[in-house]
């Protein structure tokens, strides 16, 4: 049962996910953190399959160990693969449960950012990821508006207005948007009201959350989603409105504009999803679990 409500939740937020990892016999020594880089970047996206079945154990401490045969799975770091709830353990097993003859690694997001997140390959505090979080906002998608063409212009009032508005009463802060190249004015209350609300996040939390961030290129769009004010489809179509325009008025390849469109669909549901599996929040866990 829980397995096939994870998979539900899991279709509700899109298909698709993307990790590195796999296991390993032997602990991997520590590398610094320009060879654990480089680790990370060249991973394969792809492996012939090695394992017939997966499993979710208990481990120490209350986590989870994720099984393929009899084997461990470890971070690419060589950390024992660990998560801290059973929700996002059947999450992340599914992802290696379902993969075929090949192993797609570039299909497997949530195994990713749990790598991430066990390895912190660039050894990023909660503070420093609060702070390129709250960067997003200064350049946020929607606080960029054109003066041309009158299409447009509608378009992202029509569009955007409502989202702007709605988290400005949300957190009791202003935001704005300007036609500038130099962006509105963020005030240091709107800033410190976001610092103080992303503090509330947990390490794992914000992984995802940046995850997300770093997909819409909006920290508003982000916030929209993971508050379950917009749908995955809504927050990426607001983040591509713009193209979506020009595709309306200039037509496009089909094919690659669907790929594009179904790729950046299924990484931003993976986020949302590994911000809400990483909760130390139960009542988000046992919601997931029940719906």
């Amino acid at each position: 049962m829980m397995l096939r409500n994870i998979c539900r939740y899991h279709r509700q937020f899109g298909e698709g996910i993307w990790p590195f990892s796999f296991p390993q016999r032997q602990h991997v020594p520590s590398l610094s953190t320009h060879l654990q880089k480089a680790r990370y970047a060249s991973a394969t996206t792809e492996r012939k399959k090695f394992y017939e079945n997966v499993s979710i154990s208990p481990g120490e401490g209350g986590l989870y160990e994720i099984n393929l045969d009899k084997r461990k799975l470890k971070t690419p770091g060589g950390k024992l693969f660990t998560v801290s709830n059973e929700a996002l353990a059947i999450a992340v097993a599914t992802e290696w449960d379902v993969q075929k003859d090949t192993l797609k690694f570039y299909t497997m997001h949530l195994t990713t950012l749990c790598n991430t997140a066990l390895d912190n390959p660039t050894q990023r505090t909660k503070d420093q990821m609060i702070s390129a979080a709250l960067k997003f906002l200064e350049t946020d998608t929607i606080c960029y508006r054109v003066e041309e063409p009158p299409g447009l212009v509608e378009l992202q009032r029509n569009e955007w207005d409502p989202v702007m508005n709605w988290i400005e009463q949300r957190y009791n802060v202003v935001i704005g948007s300007s036609t500038s190249i130099m962006g509105p004015q963020i005030p240091e209350e709107t800033k410190e009201t976001f610092r103080q609300h992303l503090n509330s996040y947990n390490f794992w939390s914000l992984t995802g959350l940046e995850y997300v961030i770093t997909q819409l290129k909006s920290l508003v769009l982000s916030f929209g989603l993971i508050d379950r004010h917009l749908s995955v489809e809504q927050a990426v179509l607001l983040s591509r409105l713009e193209e979506e325009y020009q595709i309306q008025q200039w037509g496009n390849v089909e094919w690659v504009h669907d790929y594009d469109l179904y790729e950046l669909r299924a990484r931003t549901a993976a986020g949302a999803m590994f911000v809400h599996l990483s909760s130390e929040s139960t009542a988000v866990k046992r919601k997931i679990l029940q719906d």
